[in-house]
């Protein structure tokens, strides 16, 4: 019977999302696939961040919150010498600045104030609710908003290299840590501005991206109906 479906009786599906894909694209996309109206994702990533979203179906949407608490890790860059309003290039860069004396070393001192549990505030344009409309629908408008800093925990900041003004990075964190954040205080720290230009969720908890199959991996894993 379809109610019995694997998907209804509940599953964890662990999806690589593709650029420019929001996480409601994914869930939307699944749930005509499977055809099954109870289903979430644990943990948005922006339309412009790829990598590991887990997809609960059924009995296992109980587990979302479970799963949204994990501790998560990033990889991605951080570009120097610029800043966007959206903290990434979902905006357009502008205050643009000489980064001739930026130095690896430099930015490796910088990291170190980012790590451990440290006070961020999250970005204007971000899902976060204020009396009731996300803030980035707000931002849009052109409407300032004033958000409160969140108590946040950086395990480690890694920059794996520095070059032509980007800084590739590995970060592990708690959830409610905004990358695009980080991007946007290490500008501040290093008096340069920055914004991050890529970013890819490697792993939630012991969930690794590796695991995951592409939307167009799942419906080809489907069997033919």
């Amino acid at each position: 019977m379809h109610s019995e479906s694997p998907f209804a009786l509940g599953q964890v599906l662990l999806i690589d999302k593709p650029l420019g894909w929001t996480s409601f694209d994914v869930v939307r996309k699944l749930r005509h696939l499977i055809r099954i109206k109870k289903i979430g994702h644990a943990g948005t990533l922006d339309p412009l961040a790829t990598g590991l979203l887990i997809v609960c179906t059924g009995k296992f949407t109980k587990r979302i919150n479970e799963f949204m608490a994990q501790e998560k890790e990033y990889t991605g860059t951080i570009t120097l010498g610029a800043v966007t309003p959206s903290y990434d290039l979902e905006t357009e860069p502008t205050n643009h600045q000489d980064i001739g004396a930026i130095t690896l070393s430099l930015i490796q001192q910088s990291v170190k104030q980012f790590t451990g549990s440290i006070l961020q505030v999250p970005p204007a344009h971000s899902a976060i609710k204020v009396k009731g409309k996300r803030v980035y629908e707000l931002a849009r408008k052109g409407e300032s908003v004033v958000l409160e800093p969140r108590r946040i925990t950086i395990s480690s900041f890694e920059v794996l290299r520095f070059e032509e003004g980007l800084v590739h990075f590995k970060v592990v964190c708690s959830t409610g840590t905004y990358i695009r954040s980080l991007a946007n205080d290490l500008g501040v720290a290093l008096g340069c501005g920055a914004y991050l230009s890529a970013l890819r969720r490697t792993r939630i908890g012991s969930f690794l991206v590796d695991q995951a199959q592409t939307p167009e991996q799942f419906e080809r894993s489907l069997p033919v109906q």
